[in-house]
């Protein structure tokens, strides 16, 4: 295991022995959560958020609940989120609960009232950034072409006991590159669940180029007064450079364009990531 993924092993760890030990007395349940999708510029908007005073985060990124540990209970949930507040609302980011194929439904009933936001970046981009995240965790040993030659087999084999499986978690997670790109099917599965006017999809290319209009619909999106952080900056861990081979930059975007076609009439959006 690489430096990075002990680190955040060791990080979850702690975090859930602590939330196990204020189960006792736990918090509220969020407000809102940020459900994805991952590499689409979550851990930007997540510290955005969370430095808004009048929002409160969770003990850390990506609790994972919906997805990966919804079996531990309600109480172990709440143990991440501070005590109710008047005037404060708490929220999560967890970008695997847009692509994870229970936790639309669980996440409808555990917050009701609850709202969700959604971040989606070109899925050619995004699915290559996913790649090159894999690779320097040590966790991806193919080229970008192999992997995504092999990522129906790998998925396929993964699913075979089911989404919750720990073989479904780990490979849906780290391998799933082009079907993470398939929005369209992902909020149709959300908006099954969710009323659409509780929902806030934001397109990440938007995000970037001006994010302070971006950040400003989210506010009211949530009832929140208007602020400005100190400033706004990508914040990633890791630089990504250059792109994907071109032969495979090509291919991607013909498989995506009817999933990008069927993602723009469901939204409205037009031509939401031209060639």
């Amino acid at each position: 295991m690489t430096r990075r993924p002990a680190v955040d092993t060791v990080r979850r760890v702690v975090r859930s022995t602590r939330a196990w030990a204020r189960a006792v007395a736990p918090g509220a349940l969020p407000d809102f959560l940020i459900i994805g999708a991952q590499r689409c510029g979550t851990t930007s908007m997540h510290r955005y958020l969370a430095a808004h005073p009048q929002v409160r985060a969770a003990t850390g990124k990506e609790v994972q609940f919906f997805s990966i540990h919804y079996g531990r209970g309600e109480r172990w949930y709440r143990g991440h989120f501070p005590a109710p507040m008047a005037g404060r609302l708490s929220f999560e980011a967890s970008p695997y609960y847009l692509f994870h194929p229970r936790a639309a439904e669980r996440a409808a009933a555990t917050l009701p009232y609850g709202r969700f936001i959604a971040l989606l970046r070109n899925p050619v981009e995004r699915a290559y950034s996913h790649y090159l995240q894999s690779r320097s965790a040590g966790v991806e040993p193919l080229t970008f072409a192999e992997a995504i030659a092999a990522e129906h087999d790998r998925l396929a084999w993964a699913l075979r006991a089911g989404p919750d499986s720990r073989a479904a978690h780990t490979v849906l997670r780290r391998h799933s590159y082009a079907a993470r790109g398939r929005y369209a099917e992902q909020l149709e599965r959300w908006f099954r669940h969710v009323p659409r006017e509780r929902i806030h999809v934001v397109r990440s290319e938007d995000f970037y180029a001006d994010p302070a209009s971006t950040y400003a619909d989210l506010l009211a999106f949530l009832d929140l007064e208007p602020f400005l952080p100190p400033r706004f900056a990508q914040h990633t861990r890791r630089l990504e450079q250059g792109g994907p081979p071109p032969d495979v930059r090509e291919s991607l975007r013909d498989y995506f364009v009817p999933h990008n076609a069927r993602l723009a009439e469901l939204l409205g959006w037009h031509n939401p990531w031209p060639a």
